[in-house]
Formats: C-alpha cells, sequence, structure tokens
C-alpha cells in the first residue's frame, strides 16, 4: 500500500509560523540543511549555480524565521549594491560623499522605523505632551547585524578599503548568509566576499573545527542557557520582590552564565555550520568573563560588535587624536549607541553609559597606575581581584539589561541589599540545587583555558564517521533529558 501525503500539512510546514520560527535547534532545520547540503555539493564546482543557491536558501530560512520581512533583506541588498558604484567610481569627492552620506540615511531610516520609531513617540508623550499613539510596528529579527554589515560595506568602499562586488549574487550572499543573518556575527565584506569564489573544499581539520563549534554551541545554549533560564532565571527577574536577596544574586549570576551560553552557543553555531560550508567567520567570544578589566571584556564579549563600534563609530568621531576630554566623551557617546543598538529602552541606554563611565575610567586609572602598580599588576592576587571586580561590575550592568523596567532592576538590588537572608542557604540549596550544579558547570566550562579547544578538535580529526555519529546521539540523548516542554528563544533574537 503506497503511503500516503498531506500535501496541504506539507505547505503548512514549508510556510513561515510566527509562533515557530525557524532556528538552528529546530528539527525542521535539519532535513533541510541536509537537502541544502547535497544540492550545494552537487553544485559545487559551478559557480553561479551555488552562489543563487545559497541566496535562495538562506533567503527561505529567513522566510521561515521572520516571514514577508524578508523582502527588507532584498531591498537592502539591492540599494547598497547600486550605490556602492558611484561611491566608488564617482570622479568627485564631494559626489561621492554625497551619495555615501544617503546610503547611511537609508540604512538608519530602515533601523530607526521599525526600532525606535514608538520610542520617539514614547519621549513625545512623556516630555513634550505629545498627543500620538504608538505604532503597531513589528521588529525584523536581525534588523540590527545586517544593517552595520550595509554600512560597513559602503564605508569600506568610500575609504578605498573594498571594491564593490560586480555581481550582484555575491553581495546578496554576503548580506544573507544563513548562519549569521538573524543574530550575527557582524561580518565585513573584505573578510567574507573574497570567500565565494574560491573552490568549495572542506579539510578534516574544517569539518572537525565545525563539529566542536556546533556542538558545543547547541550544549551551551539548550542544555545550560535553557535549562536555568527555565528553572530559575527567568521567574525570579519576573518578581524579584518575592524571593529573597540571597535568591536575587543568584538570578544575577545565573543570568550572566545564560547570556553568555546563549548568544557564545548561537556564534559558535553559526560559525561552525560556516566551516562545513567552507567559509570562515571570525570568533564572536573569547572567554569574556577572564576579563582583567572592561577593556578587555569589551576585546572578548560580542567581539564583532565592539570591532565595528570601534572603526565606524568611535574612531571617525576622533578616537583618542582629540585630547583626552573627547576621549572620554567619544567612548561615552560610542557606549550609549551601542546600548541603544541592543534595544530601544532607557535600561539599554543606562546599560551602555554605566559601560561607558567604566570605560573611561579605567583608561584614566591605567594611565595614573601603569608606572606605580607595573609590577603588582602581574602578580597572581592583583589579576583575581581584577577578574573579580570586572565580573561582578558586568553582572550589575546584567541587571538593567535584563530586567523588564527600572522598577523590576531596582526590586533586585534592593532585595539583595536589604533583604538578603543568608541563614536560608541550606533551604535554597535544597531547592535549587540542581540549577546551581549547572550554573557551577557552565562557569567550569568558561574557565578552561581556550587553547583546550584546539587540543579537542585534533582528537576529534582522528575519529572516523561512526566516531561523530556517537558523539551527536550522545548529545541528542542529553539534549532529550534536558529539553524544555517550550522553546526558550535566543536572546539576541530581539536584536
Amino acid at each position: 500500500m503506497m503511503p500516503s501525503f498531506d500535501i496541504h500539512a506539507i505547505i503548512k510546514q514549508l510556510q513561515y509560523d510566527p509562533a515557530n520560527p525557524l532556528l538552528f535547534n529546530n528539527g525542521f532545520f535539519v532535513y533541510l540543511f541536509a537537502v541544502f547540503m547535497t544540492l550545494y555539493y552537487l553544485l559545487r564546482h559551478f559557480d553561479t549555480a551555488r552562489r543563487w543557491l545559497f541566496c535562495c536558501f538562506s533567503l527561505y530560512f529567513f522566510y521561515k524565521a521572520s516571514g514577508y520581512f524578508v523582502s527588507l533583506v532584498i531591498l537592502s541588498a539591492i540599494v547598497n549594491y547600486f550605490i556602492s558604484h558611484p561611491i566608488h567610481n564617482h570622479s568627485k569627492k564631494a559626489v561621492r560623499g554625497l551619495v555615501l552620506a544617503l546610503g547611511i540615511a537609508f540604512n538608519l531610516f530602515i533601523l530607526f522605523y521599525f526600532k525606535y520609531t514608538n520610542f520617539i513617540i514614547d519621549i513625545l508623550r512623556h516630555f513634550f505632551s505629545a498627543r500620538i499613539n504608538p505604532l503597531n510596528i513589528l521588529l525584523p529579527v536581525g534588523i540590527s547585524f545586517f544593517t552595520f554589515e550595509n554600512i560597513s560595506y559602503i564605508v569600506d568602499v568610500y575609504k578605498g578599503k573594498f571594491v564593490p562586488v560586480k555581481k550582484f549574487s555575491e553581495y546578496l550572499l554576503f548580506l544573507s548568509f544563513f548562519p549569521k543573518l538573524i543574530m550575527g556575527p557582524i561580518v565585513r565584506a573584505s573578510d567574507f566576499i573574497p570567500q565565494i569564489s574560491k573552490p568549495y573544499f572542506v579539510s578534516q581539520e574544517d569539518f572537525a573545527e565545525g563539529f566542536f563549534l556546533i556542538i558545543t554551541g547547541l550544549f551551551k545554549k539548550l542544555i545550560i542557557s535553557d535549562y536555568i533560564t527555565i528553572n530559575y532565571v527567568d521567574y525570579i527577574f519576573d518578581n524579584p520582590a518575592g524571593y529573597t536577596g540571597l535568591e536575587c544574586l543568584f538570578a544575577v549570576y545565573g543570568y550572566a552564565i545564560v547570556i553568555y551560553c546563549d548568544f557564545s552557543g548561537y556564534s559558535n553555531v553559526a560559525i561552525g555550520l560556516a566551516r562545513w560550508l567552507g567559509f570562515r567567520i571570525p570568533a564572536n567570544f573569547n572567554l569574556p568573563y577572564q576579563s582583567k578589566d572592561v577593556t578587555e571584556f569589551w576585546k572578548r564579549w560580542h567581539i564583532s560588535l565592539s570591532s565595528w563600534l570601534r572603526d565606524y563609530l568611535y574612531i571617525p568621531l576622533g578616537g583618542n587624536r582629540k585630547g583626552k576630554v573627547r576621549m572620554y566623551l567619544n567612548l561615552m557617546a560610542t557606549m550609549v549607541l551601542g546600548g541603544l543598538w541592543h534595544g530601544a529602552s532607557w535600561a539599554f541606554i543606562l546599560w551602555g553609559t554605566m559601560h561607558g563611565v567604566a570605560l573611561a575610567i579605567h583608561k584614566l586609572w591605567d594611565e595614573k597606575s601603569k608606572y606605580v602598580l607595573a609590577k603588582a599588576k602581574e602578580t597572581f592576587i592583583y589579576k583575581g581581584f581584577a577578574i573579580f571586580f570586572t565580573f561582578h561590575f558586568v553582572c550589575l550592568c546584567w541587571i538593567f539589561f535584563k530586567a523588564s523596567s527600572f522598577t523590576i532592576a531596582l526590586q533586585m538590588l534592593r532585595q539583595i541589599k536589604y533583604n538578603f537572608n543568608g541563614q536560608l542557604w541550606p533551604a535554597f540549596w535544597n531547592n535549587y540545587h540542581n540549577v546551581i550544579w549547572m550554573m557551577l558547570f557552565g562557569y567550569v566550562l568558561h574557565a578552561l583555558p581556550g587553547k583546550l579547544s584546539g587540543q579537542i578538535t585534533l582528537r576529534l580529526q582522528k575519529l572516523g564517521l561512526a566516531g561523530y555519529v556517537v558523539i551527536f546521539m550522545l548529545f541528542i540523548l542529553l539534549y532529550g533529558y534536558f529539553k524544555a516542554s517550550d522553546p526558550v528563544m535566543p536572546i539576541y533574537l530581539q536584536f
């Protein structure tokens, strides 16, 4: 008897579902990716066909993740592709500068309309009594990421750092490349586009590194981050006044490892998939909680964003070239706008401001102490204290990043300061020991030396296909044990 197919069910599965957006941890993605990889391998010697296949799959992936907002990616690709040529080719610098300004304005207009319109309306209503109702605007996923990629592309073309691509499909692929389209990393055209025309080749090292990144990324996101989020962090942050300061403090520590495992885990998967597809994307995280100061933290956390802000905002504002006062102002402006990039709210602005102030203070401290404490800074005690202090400052800032309002953030701080109740530790441990063990496991993994991943990758290269299958099946079993009843959306999906 022939099996029956429900064509309507198949069509529904292929359509965008707002309640179930397509992400890397979605079962449907595994089947879809397998089909894509088969076709991609068959077309590996046909550059044009391979490139358009990649574009179509990436755009379909975005459609399944964000619906008809995929048209926004196509529109921005068309506009930035066509304006890049007069920016590069026109003989008059004034005209090239004007076209660049129009291109930046176009990209920022799209970003501001979708992300900041209602925030501006809210400001006008509260401070100027304007009678304007908020608009019903949905935020396209990934808009902050691909907008910054568009801007960096046309700026680099203007500066002569990159020659604009001749084939539209190359730029469309750069912008829509599905592993990084939704949540980054933010990739530079000069790093990515030259790889498009290279012959498709994946070495044993590439496959092993990709496999390691994908498995560890999924482990950090789906097991560590999701478990702590569902079983502890979310409901403490929902109502901190209903819990003791001890519980609130551990919720802050929990969120610190949650956001790291969530975002770095997704970045690992994106970079790992890219390796399997023959592309190299720079690392986005480098053990940030091992930082000894805030400056180092931003060299290790969300590296693609922090380097973008440095190169396309801080340095153009003058960087440290126009005096110390101007340098501090530039730092503050960069971090405030970096906070605003994350979301249209005063909490994100405060979060960015706190980091901006900390960066300015650190630069001042580093300058004043570089001779007096030069030897002391090399000691184990100083480094340990510096890491401890930096970590707790970052945790303090995370409260405002995570809390849904200033009221919630202040309640967290108030409970920790005035209602700590440390004597309740036995009961706290009895209720939450599984969560605490998971948190501790996450921090222990983070504390391991970075070179360990390279050593593991070398061992993976010696495994046959059966070894990879066994490791993957063990992960599936572990995921099945810890899997939540409802999927936990990635934190940076909202940005």
